[in-house]
């Protein structure tokens, strides 16, 4: 593999909160919302399902890398080196 442990787990992270911010609105409807009365914010959910969206993040997240990682190693998405030359 042409690049080392730590540059793959922050390739996963960053694919992991670029899905999570895709995955997040997915699913809200405010249409049937009732006016809040008890001060809480007009635009929050009343069930965003957290849990389920995390998950669906992780393995949306894991193909999306796995995707990246075969582009890296076949080399149709070279990454620069980064170390400075010995």
């Amino acid at each position: 593999m042409p690049i080392g442990p730590f540059t793959i787990v922050a390739i996963y992270i960053v694919c992991w909160w670029t899905v999570l911010f895709a995955v997040l609105p997915l699913g809200m409807n405010q249409e049937g919302q009732e006016k809040p009365t008890d001060g809480a914010q007009w635009g929050a959910p009343a069930n965003p399902n957290l849990k389920k969206k995390f998950i669906t993040t992780t393995w949306v997240s894991a193909i999306v890398w796995i995707f990246i990682l075969i582009l890296v190693w076949i080399g149709w998405m070279p990454l620069p080196p980064l170390a400075p030359p010995v």
